[in-house]
């Protein structure tokens, strides 16, 4: 490798490129890391434009009904509370820009060379990274390495529509102004609901459209429609089997009007109808590096490309789009390209019981197989299933419930789903999600002690199914 500047070369400063590059170089290997944001933008999607900021509204939407749910526990507010959107925004900013400087340090400390520019791969083991120089003008950078990790994540995907031109994605809703009255968010996955929830709860007028039968396609059937109805209890204004004909800017904001014949206006326009792998311009074509029909990049299980040299992780394989996923697939890479960590086997990465949240309010946490999946996987299967009013609710106020459900592969006794909606769904469902990876049966659950008084105790005291 000493004849290469570099052992390995990484392109994209998000969650797996950073883990990799911190990583390879703990292992003693010579690394740059190159971003089009340079350290301001570190992190990547999760860090800027998604997990982290995106909870933090979260948690700024749930104090709407935190203020008015404490009455029932005798607080009295002596005036309305009023909301800052501007003060969020600024606090945002804030966090995130001390999380970039914790990633930058993070690099720094371990010898990573950090290079703020544009790269784009010119042949197996060459790189030229366009850069500025100090006086503003346009630059370059060329270097070689013996392997060249990619690791650009994904983009915001909008179909080509009439006025398209005024719609935003989920990388610019966070520093919208003034703040949307009236929001229409397109889409039914998990980042529409999530936004749709999060401005719902921090006082807009949500409305949300989706050309599907339900949102959330993929996650359990029953975990769908509830999730929908107690959006819909809450105030966002969702509807199905609707969608979008054109969007057109008037005197009173923007005029979508519909398939249906109807018309929503709105201040806002948030499409979030999907990501595409961040793939422009990397130069991948001309390298013959193979591609799918999103241009996901393809990769073995080791996750190197059909050009040996060349690796790649996280969203832009479009496998798992989830950021402890693509921290995974990293440290496989580094594994195998300058071996494990004393003591320790090589890695690999499995994709069965990977554990999620989606934040909508109320939450979802899920880990495993839908029904649906179950039973087309196993065959026969056991369902258990209880739907109650949370223990704070019964003073709150709120009509808000709880749904938790656990499915069952009849035959080994497995349990191999377990989803829940409910306040912290995501929390509780990390802990069961190591017991499910280690093969945790019905039977092993059933002889667990559960926590008085959760909610996360119901997962060990259903008994009776409900289906098999």
């Amino acid at each position: 490798m000493s004849s290469f500047d570099f052992d390995l070369f990484v392109i994209g400063g998000g969650s797996g490129g950073v883990r990799a590059a911190r990583m390879a170089a703990g292992r003693g290997a010579r690394v740059a890391l190159a971003e089009t944001l340079g350290t301001d933008g570190l992190g990547g999607t999760c860090v800027n434009v998604g997990c982290i900021p995106k909870k933090l509204y979260s948690y700024a939407a749930h104090y709407h009904d935190a203020f008015e749910e404490s009455r029932g526990f005798g607080w009295e507010l002596d005036a309305a509370p009023t909301f800052n959107w501007s003060t969020l925004k600024a606090n945002r900013t804030k966090e995130i820009s001390r999380l970039n400087g914790v990633y930058a340090n993070l690099l720094r400390g371990s010898g990573v060379t950090v290079i703020n520019g544009f790269a784009r791969i010119d042949g197996p083991h060459a790189i030229t990274v366009a850069t500025l120089n100090a006086d503003g003008s346009p630059g370059h950078q060329s270097c070689t390495a013996a392997n060249i990790l990619i690791a650009t994540g994904g983009t915001p995907f909008v179909p080509h529509f009439t006025g398209r031109e005024h719609v935003i994605t989920s990388n610019e809703v966070f520093d919208l102004d003034p703040f949307p009255q009236r929001l229409l968010v397109v889409g039914g996955g998990y980042i529409a609901c999530e936004f749709a929830s999060i401005f719902n709860g921090l006082g807009a007028k949500v409305t949300q459209l989706y050309r599907g039968e339900q949102v959330l396609r993929g996650f359990d059937d029953e975990i769908r429609h509830f999730v929908a109805g107690e959006m819909q209890k809450s105030g966002v204004d969702l509807r199905l089997n609707a969608g979008v004909v054109d969007i057109r800017k008037t005197a009173d904001g923007l005029r979508a009007e519909l398939e249906d014949g109807n018309v929503v206006m709105a201040d806002a326009v948030l499409y979030a109808t999907g990501r595409k792998p961040n793939v422009q311009g990397l130069g991948l074509e001309a390298l013959g590096v193979a591609q799918g029909a999103q241009g996901e990049v393809i990769v073995n299980e080791h996750y190197r490309t059909n050009v040996p040299s060349i690796w790649a992780v996280g969203d832009v394989t479009n496998r798992v789009q989830l950021t402890p996923v693509a921290l995974g697939e990293a440290m496989v890479v580094v594994d195998q390209l300058f071996g494990p960590a004393p003591g320790k086997a090589p890695r690999s990465m499995g994709y069965e019981f990977i554990p999620t949240a989606v934040f909508t309010h109320p939450s979802i946490g899920t880990v495993g197989y839908s029904e649906a999946q179950a039973r087309e996987k196993f065959g026969a299967v056991t369902v258990f299933r209880s739907e109650f009013k949370a223990l704070r609710h019964t003073l709150s106020g709120s009509s808000e419930r709880t749904l938790m459900k656990l499915i069952v592969d009849t035959a080994s006794d497995r349990v191999v789903g377990l989803h829940m909606v409910g306040a912290e769904a995501g929390e509780v469902v990390q802990g069961f999600a190591v017991a499910m990876k280690a093969g945790a049966t019905k039977a092993v659950f059933d002889s667990t002690i559960g926590i008085h008084p959760t909610a996360a105790e119901e997962f060990v005291t259903m008994r009776d199914p409900v289906k098999s």
